[in-house]
């Protein structure tokens, strides 16, 4: 496969970039960031009070001591609890590396013939790993969206802590 220039094939062939958007929105929701459903697990009762203790004792340090752009917002800015539920129990996705962009320098109008994105989604501590890792591959491997080639290499499923 090779890349073509934008202005021969760009509306024509699917910019992987997109691909790799769509197939990352499944995994979690771009506007809140809450992740797959598949990937939820009860919160106990003693989980949810000790939220609502360490939010009120953490106060806004909870998410104060990470800077961040002047003027930004971090995610549930104005809850604490949930801020807190989201850093200890609820299942979370980071993108932790790419390939297949060029650096800015260096990129040109061009329709690239792949994107490989790195990702870690920490579970919550009472998900089973094995259970997520399949949660995971079904919906990075089903409906692809235009018939893209997705390969899938890790397996380093690992579980949540609790603390």
């Amino acid at each position: 496969m090779q890349g073509y220039h934008s202005g021969a094939a760009g509306g024509i062939v699917p910019d992987t970039f997109r691909i790799v958007r769509s197939l990352l929105n499944r995994l979690d929701n771009v506007e809140t960031g809450e992740t797959m459903p598949e990937l939820a697990v009860p919160v106990p009762e003693w989980k949810q009070e000790e939220a609502i203790a360490m939010a009120k004792l953490a106060g806004a340090e909870i998410c104060d001591q990470y800077s961040i752009v002047e003027g930004g917002k971090y995610v549930y800015h104005d809850d604490h609890v949930k801020m807190y539920m989201e850093n200890t129990w609820n299942a979370n996705l980071s993108v932790t590396g790419a390939d297949g962009l060029p650096p800015i320098k260096m990129a040109g109008n061009v329709v690239r013939p792949e994107t490989s994105v790195r990702l870690s989604m920490r579970l919550p501590p009472a998900m089973d790993p094995t259970k997520a890792e399949a949660a995971i591959r079904e919906k990075l491997t089903t409906n692809v969206p235009y018939g893209a080639k997705v390969t899938l290499k890790g397996g380093h499923a690992g579980a949540g802590w609790c603390m």
